[in-house]
């Protein structure tokens, strides 16, 4: 490491160890485009929620209460799928959140836009899954492992980009903001809420746990953990990068 006054005195050698330094350090590394981040994030996290709901031990606590409203509502319209209750649901948690903010901003109706990206993404895959041969309790625990790692594989990848996310990550981003609060206890708040919600439902929709149930459990205690994992999986692996000039239009 270099002297501070080395910056002052001889600037350009001071940059030129910065710029080795750099290249030691990024060595090994590759680049990963933020907006094919975004399109594979997408696709995968679809993928994953597709196969969590075929294993069907219970979905994630963020989901189970667009799902629910997806079972109930498809009984009398069977073509409302699963990904039109995400993004209808969505919208219905932006909407809540401009109503609670006072304001709305050019983020929500984004963040909408990725929500129905998802939700159409996400009905194509789960027409594809339903035609897997697996069959048994072993199978559809292997279908209920992978769909949880690829669920958070596909929210590691949604970090690392710079276009709107879901309504529920932003969701939870803007009230942590207004409120000063540190962002994982409010996420910690989002998700109890979003559980106690998918309960009620369940109960009002069916008079059972339908959705909700061991599998929701498992993912509520240890999804943090194993995004944050992959997260750094990719950060060691990976150098995230702009291919567009769209971030700050965004």
């Amino acid at each position: 490491r270099l002297p501070d006054t080395t910056n002052y005195l001889f600037p350009f050698l001071y940059q030129t160890v910065y710029f080795i330094d750099l290249e030691v350090y990024m060595k090994g590394k590759r680049t990963f485009y933020c907006e094919f981040v975004y399109v594979i994030g997408i696709v995968v996290l679809a993928l994953g929620t597709a196969l969590m709901e075929r294993a069907n031990f219970g979905m994630s606590m963020v989901v189970a209460p667009a799902y629910l409203i997806h079972l109930k509502v498809s009984q009398f319209l069977p073509f409302f799928s699963f990904g039109m209750a995400e993004y209808v649901f969505q919208a219905f948690l932006l909407v809540v959140l401009s109503l609670i903010m006072r304001r709305g901003k050019k983020g929500y109706l984004l963040s909408f836009v990725t929500a129905f990206i998802y939700g159409m993404i996400l009905d194509a895959v789960m027409f594809l899954v339903a035609l897997l041969p697996f069959e048994g309790v072993v199978w559809r625990i292997v279908l209920y492992v992978v769909g949880m790692v690829v669920c958070a594989i596909g929210v590691a990848l949604l970090f690392h980009t710079y276009f709107p996310p879901e309504a529920y990550e932003l969701f939870v981003k803007e009230l942590a903001e207004k409120f000063h609060m540190p962002i994982g206890k409010m996420k910690t708040i989002y998700d109890c809420c979003s559980c106690a919600l998918g309960v009620i439902l369940s109960l009002c929709f069916f008079g059972a746990l339908v959705g909700v149930q061991w599998g929701t459990i498992v993912c509520a205690i240890i999804n943090g953990w194993l995004i944050g994992r992959i997260s750094r999986f990719l950060e060691d692996k990976f150098v995230f990068k702009d291919a567009l000039p769209l971030r700050n239009r965004l």
